[in-house]
């Protein structure tokens, strides 16, 4: 079961799997706690109603392995149980390193950097308020 407009993926893609609060990613195969066990599975099966696409959204900064040897490197791993790790041990990390030899999460990055920003935020508001609180005192006295 195809989504329209989606391409064919070729072996080696990245795929990017929409779930409700975050992507998945795969490449082949699923990783899925601590330690995950790598499987082969169908990308529909995979997906399931989730929309779906190629993504190599990299090749443009690291150059690509051979599609074979992208294919070889995973298939290697299927029944293996490697670490998972939500920040840096995840699936875009995973899929990220057979494909370029770099292991990268952009969604990661993307959360730390929208908390620290949220943080640096929350932190001038308390500061704000507590500038203003204290104004209010001095008035009153």
């Amino acid at each position: 079961m195809m989504h329209a407009f989606t391409p064919e993926p070729k072996p080696g893609d990245l795929i990017e799997i929409f779930r409700p609060f975050y992507s998945h990613w795969a490449i082949i195969m699923s990783a899925l706690a601590d330690k995950a066990i790598v499987k082969k599975e169908l990308l529909y099966e995979v997906a399931g109603r989730n929309k779906y696409h190629v993504n190599n959204k990299h090749d443009d900064k690291y150059s690509p392995l051979p599609p074979s040897k992208i294919v070889q490197r995973a298939e290697e791993l299927v029944g293996r149980e490697v670490l998972y790790k939500l920040t840096t041990e995840n699936c875009e990390h995973f899929v990220n390193e057979l494909r370029y030899g770099v292991s990268r999460s952009d969604q990661v990055r993307d959360a730390v950097a929208a908390v620290s920003i949220t943080g640096v935020v929350g932190l001038a508001v308390l500061g704000f308020i507590g500038i203003m609180a204290s104004r209010n005192k001095r008035q009153k006295q």
